[in-house]
This record gives structure tokens, C-alpha cells and sequence, in this order.
């Protein structure tokens, strides 16, 4: 798996925040590209994984990085809007210290290296952030230093034969030549193109 270097996760955590609160109640319930995760599972998917990464890089291990995500068990919180932009903050903030990069740590109760748990904390923001802007009609464009982070990592993951190939799901193929974003995307097992499903 490849490394990473420490990168300020405060940009992309903040791009996230403000998808989020471009987010209306009446979208709640639609589609997103994670075939099992409509928006507002998708929403507590992003409040558990920020508190789990930001505890991850705090070296803070229990509950919160010892279980893997659920969804049929992701009920949105109440005061959802207020909580996700406040932990998405905290994991940025967590994610500063130097030491959140080193040694070892725990999240979604897999031990990994300090800075792959940061790799895919950046992951996870980049390309939960796609998923939550094009299920709800939202502009994007990632912050750059976590994209490269992401695909570097996702690129990593799927050439690992040992791990099965992408770690959302099997690799769609992009051309070499699209944007970075895109290739991201069809690394981490979802179609660049995806747009929510008509209304009948």
C-alpha cells in the first residue's frame, strides 16, 4: 500500500461541511451512487467515519475505531447539520498533529499504519464528497492535495491482487486521460457519468 506524506485535511473537510448544508430535507431519501446508501445514510455514514478518523489520528481507540461501518444500522442523527460540520472539523484538526502520522492506529477495526489511516480519511472525504454533490445536484471540485492523496491510494488498493481490487467495489475502467477526479472515482468502484435516476 502506498504511503502518504501528512497533508492538511482542514481544506477538503471543509468542502464536504458546505455540501453538506447545501443539502435540503426533501433529498433525504434519494439515491446515491453507493447503491446502498441513500443521502441520508450517506450523511451518517460521513458523521461516523469523521468521528472514527478524527479519534483514528488521536490515537483514541475504542468503540468508535473498532467497528465497521454498517449501513442498515445508519439512522441520522438528530442535529445532524450542526454535529457533521463540527466533527468534520475536529478530524481536520486531529489530523495537524504530526503524530497522527506515525506509529499505529485503528479505524473501522482494522490496525493500519498512522499514515494510511490519514490516506483514507482523505479518501473517504474526497470521494464520499463526489457521492454526496452528485446525489444532491451540487457543484464539486475537490481540494487537490487530498485528491492525489486519494487516487494514489486507490490506486494502490486496486493493484493490490491481495485485496481483491477496489476496496468499494470492482475498478471501472476510466481513460487514461480523464480528470484526475473521474479516475478516482472509477477506482473506488462507481461510474464517473453517475446521475441520480429519473422521477417517475
Amino acid at each position: 500500500m502506498t504511503r502518504t506524506t501528512t497533508l492538511d485535511l482542514g481544506p477538503q473537510a471543509r468542502i464536504v461541511a458546505r455540501l453538506t448544508a447545501g443539502v435540503p430535507d426533501a433529498r433525504l431519501a434519494d439515491p446515491t451512487p453507493c447503491p446502498e446508501y441513500a443521502v441520508s445514510v450517506l450523511l451518517s455514514h460521513l458523521t461516523g467515519l469523521a468521528v472514527a478518523f478524527r479519534d483514528a489520528a488521536r490515537k483514541d481507540l475504542g468503540p468508535t475505531t473498532d467497528t465497521a461501518p454498517d449501513p442498515a444500522a445508519s439512522a441520522l442523527p438528530a442535529g445532524w447539520r450542526e454535529e457533521l460540520p463540527r466533527v468534520l472539523g475536529e478530524l481536520a484538526e486531529a489530523w495537524r498533529d504530526p503524530a497522527a502520522w506515525t506509529g499505529m492506529t485503528r479505524a473501522g477495526g482494522v490496525d493500519l499504519p498512522g499514515d494510511i489511516a490519514g490516506a483514507v480519511a482523505a479518501d473517504e472525504l474526497v470521494v464520499h464528497g463526489w457521492d454526496l454533490a452528485r446525489a444532491t445536484g451540487q457543484e464539486y471540485t475537490p481540494d487537490q492535495a487530498a485528491l492525489h492523496a486519494s487516487h494514489a491510494f486507490l490506486l494502490a488498493a486496486a493493484e493490490d491482487e491481495s485485496r481483491g481490487g477496489g476496496i468499494f467495489g470492482p475498478v471501472v475502467p476510466v481513460p487514461d486521460d480523464a480528470p484526475l477526479l473521474d479516475r478516482a472515482v472509477g477506482l473506488s468502484g462507481r461510474d464517473p457519468g453517475w446521475t441520480p435516476p429519473a422521477s417517475p
